[in-house]
């Protein structure tokens, strides 16, 4: 399935503050993050990434610092986390994310045939 750029643009702010509230991340965590939550139907690229990223750190909804990773000779990483106007940026948004679905999933339940859900492994 193929989502549409828009789709996917609007779902880029909330998708990237969820996963890091439940901790911080780097780039390519996310990233995997993402495709993870999404059965392997969303497969963001860094272009689509970092942008995004760079974008909340300027509106203070995340913060981030280099360092690298404990017990390892990786090189080092900008590691993501999330503020507290990032939580209550992400709160809202999870606001409106619930008035959309919820009145999608209302009319598309007075739809007949009803569309199969989808099988995630």
């Amino acid at each position: 399935m193929r989502i549409p750029k828009d789709l996917v643009a609007a779902s880029a702010t909330p998708l990237v503050l969820g996963i890091l509230s439940e901790g911080e991340s780097y780039g390519y965590a996310i990233l995997k993050r993402v495709n993870e939550l999404s059965g392997g139907e969303l497969e963001w690229t860094d272009g689509m990434l970092y942008p995004l990223l760079h974008r909340l750190e300027r509106l203070g909804y995340a913060e981030a610092a280099w360092r690298v990773p404990a017990g390892s000779r990786a090189r080092r990483r900008k590691y993501y986390r999330i503020t507290e106007p990032g939580r209550q940026a992400l709160a809202e948004q999870r606001r409106q994310w619930a008035v959309i679905t919820g009145a999608l999933q209302d009319l598309w339940h007075e739809m007949s045939p009803p569309v199969p859900a989808l099988h995630r492994s």
